[in-house]
């Protein structure tokens, strides 16, 4: 089973920016664990992070053919990007998006996520663990759609 992993703008310089609300864990570290986790479950993760929108929705479109499920933190193109929102509903695999920070207990324009009416699920507030949850879920999504 093969997990594409994508991040989206800023989140190449967690640990280095708004420590009160992203903490001081950096994507690498992030990615680390998610590695470990997936070698307990036998799963092959691929990551991708970019800040461009266009090179978001180039890998989303091509994860059909590539990967049994998707995790994406798509940062703040959530909240703005019906193009990502469009790329993720034309997948044939299932998504989950992910956040580190509780987007609901934020700024107002947080509360509106344009993404996720495209995933399966979404998992927000819980820090770095927030991957490795959504990890376990699309581990468990895509291991049932292959029965």
């Amino acid at each position: 089973m093969k997990i594409l992993v994508i991040d989206g703008p800023n989140l190449n310089v967690l640990g280095q920016r708004e420590l009160d609300i992203y903490g001081r864990t950096t994507l690498a570290e992030i990615h680390d664990s998610m590695k470990k986790l997936a070698g307990e479950l036998g799963v092959q993760l691929d990551f991708f992070q970019s800040s461009h929108e266009g090179e978001i929705i180039d890998r989303l479109n091509a994860a059909s053919s590539t990967c049994d499920a998707i995790i994406i933190n798509p940062a703040g193109y959530t909240h703005t990007s019906v193009a990502i929102r469009d790329a993720l509903a034309g997948c044939s695999v299932p998504a989950i998006e992910v956040h580190l920070s509780n987007i609901y207990s934020r700024e107002e324009f947080r509360h509106k996520s344009l993404t996720a009416p495209a995933c399966v699920g979404q998992i927000t507030g819980f820090g770095a663990d927030s991957y490795l949850l959504a990890l376990r879920a699309a581990y468990d999504i895509a291991g049932s759609r292959q029965r």
